[in-house]
């Protein structure tokens, strides 16, 4: 795993193979694939990953995600919204 700031040109011309407004992961050949973080602000940043790399960094994300998941459906949960407007109306 690599952390480096590439200039836009490095990947101009690739097709990603996934995107988003800010990130795109690029196939970059033997097995090896960067993910670039393209803000018009800021120098633009990657993380190259192996193959194995993408899988395992992968199955964190999903872990990460489950994480981010529980914690925004707890607060909008009926019961801690209902919670909450009890709360408010007692004020």
């Amino acid at each position: 795993m690599n952390f480096v700031e590439i200039d836009p040109s490095v990947v101009a011309g690739r097709e990603p193979i996934a995107e988003s407004d800010q990130f795109a992961m690029y196939a970059t050949g033997d097995g090896s694939y960067m993910l670039v973080q393209r803000h018009q602000g800021t120098a633009w940043t990657a993380l190259q990953l192996s193959g194995d790399g993408v899988f395992r960094v992968g199955s964190l994300f999903v872990d990460a995600m489950r994480h981010l998941y529980r914690e925004v459906a707890s607060e909008l949960s009926p019961v801690n919204l209902n919670a909450s407007g009890r709360a408010q109306a007692g004020h």
